[in-house]
């Protein structure tokens, strides 16, 4: 059996907390991803001050989706993100922060791909009831079309165009 402590919280009275390695998973339609070492969101990869957004808002291209708009604003600094999620999305902050961790994420596993500049995302109200990957999709489907990311290579069931063939020898006969 693991041992319990009591903690004190800064919000109420103690909290019982597990010291055990095997902590219960969240349960959910979602996957619990390893934290890992390095992976995390820096302060230079935010964009965090208002005249930094309105900044971008003012003198950035924009580039919209269903789910999402994607403002960008080129620039000689590392690609960094700044996230616009208002209560109109969904008045329940879980939902905003769910939305907020999945776009978090999709930047920090494209950012070495991007180009240098500052992302803003203005999430729309659709985006609440969207999943992780339709989520994910939008927004890269955003950054291709703003030119931030290469876009795929076109792989397709059918083959390159090519001459027409001879048309065979006339029969004889």
């Amino acid at each position: 059996m693991p041992r319990r402590t009591a903690v004190a919280s800064p919000r109420g009275p103690a909290v019982n907390q597990s010291q055990s390695p095997e902590a219960p998973q969240a349960s959910g339609d979602f996957a619990c991803a390893p934290v890992v070492a390095g992976a995390g969101f820096p302060r230079a990869a935010r964009v965090r001050a208002k005249a930094e957004f309105d900044q971008v808002f003012k003198q950035g291209r924009r580039t919209a989706e269903p789910l999402l708009a994607l403002h960008v604003l080129a620039d000689a600094t590392a690609a960094r993100l700044g996230l616009a999620v208002s209560r109109k999305v969904d008045p329940r902050a879980v939902v905003r922060n769910r939305i907020k961790r999945q776009l978090r994420d999709a930047f920090r596993h494209l950012r070495a791909q991007l180009a240098p500049g500052a992302y803003v995302v203005v999430v729309r109200p659709g985006a609440a009831r969207a999943t992780s990957t339709e989520l994910r999709a939008a927004f890269e489907r955003a950054l291709q079309r703003a030119g931030a990311l290469p876009r795929p290579d076109a792989t397709g069931t059918m083959r390159a165009s090519q001459p027409p063939a001879a048309p065979p020898p006339p029969r004889a006969g």
